[in-house]
């Protein structure tokens, strides 16, 4: 991948510019570890939680963090209940006609099945997935039965339940889930490469905010940060940059 070089002054002009910005509120679901949870003092923990706390030191912004349920979470968006969704979203055409992106902060990345047995027939079967992603986008064009949930967690428990055949969600999402579960759970299919990567969602009308907050993710893509945090949240495996 190509070098990318950004010099601390500009850094620091564009996070002025944002920095008018009294607070800026960042919007998450708080349900998608290891991206986004809720730990157990109650406090929004993961991934991004770390990745946009650092966001923000380095736009010098000063931001707080919001929940919101992921089905309404760019209406919400939209609204100004927030200012910024950092929630796991991948960048796709079908979002960007309503919202804008920044680049993205974790690279384009396969979807795959989880099922409790080998044999599922995942083009023709019941695959839950969560409501308003790609995944389920997918699977509703894929020739299967779709059965959506809220949240994730929802889609693993259908499954387990029997009232789906497998799972369809991001790879990282899943793989600590087949992990913990002993056995009863496996990957089923071939791995689907769906979206282009995942960015932070940010309204149209906030051109400076988009700014600085690119300008910050590519410092931190220049100086190895944003590699270390990914390694350290989703393994070595993970795709960096």
């Amino acid at each position: 991948m190509k070098k990318l070089i950004l010099t601390t002054a500009t850094l620091a002009l564009i996070g002025g510019a944002a920095a008018a910005q009294d607070v800026v509120r960042l919007g998450t679901e708080g349900a998608y570890p290891p991206y986004n949870y809720i730990d157990d003092t109650g406090e929004v923990a993961g991934f991004e939680r770390e990745l946009g706390d650092e966001l923000c030191v380095r736009a010098e912004l000063t931001c707080e963090w919001v929940t919101n349920d992921w089905d309404s979470i760019i209406p919400n968006l939209v609204a100004g209940n927030y200012d910024v969704i950092i929630a796991g979203m991948s960048i796709t055409a079908e979002r960007d006609e309503v919202i804008d992106f920044t680049q993205d902060y974790y690279p384009p990345t396969a979807s795959a099945y989880v099922a409790s047995a080998e044999d599922v027939d995942v083009m023709g079967g019941v695959v839950s997935a969560q409501t308003a992603t790609i995944q389920a986008g997918y699977v509703a064009e894929s020739g299967a039965t779709l059965l959506e949930y809220a949240t994730p967690d929802e889609t693993i428990a259908a499954v387990r339940s029997g009232e789906a055949d497998a799972v369809f969600a991001d790879y990282d999402y899943l793989a600590p889930v087949v992990e913990a579960s002993g056995g009863e759970l496996m990957f089923v299919g071939e791995r689907v490469p769906l979206g282009g990567g995942v960015g932070m969602g940010i309204r149209e009308s906030d051109a400076e905010l988009k700014e600085a907050m690119d300008a910050a993710i590519t410092s931190m893509k220049e100086d190895g940060s944003l590699n270390e945090l990914l390694v350290k949240w989703f393994g070595d495996a993970v795709m960096t940059y």
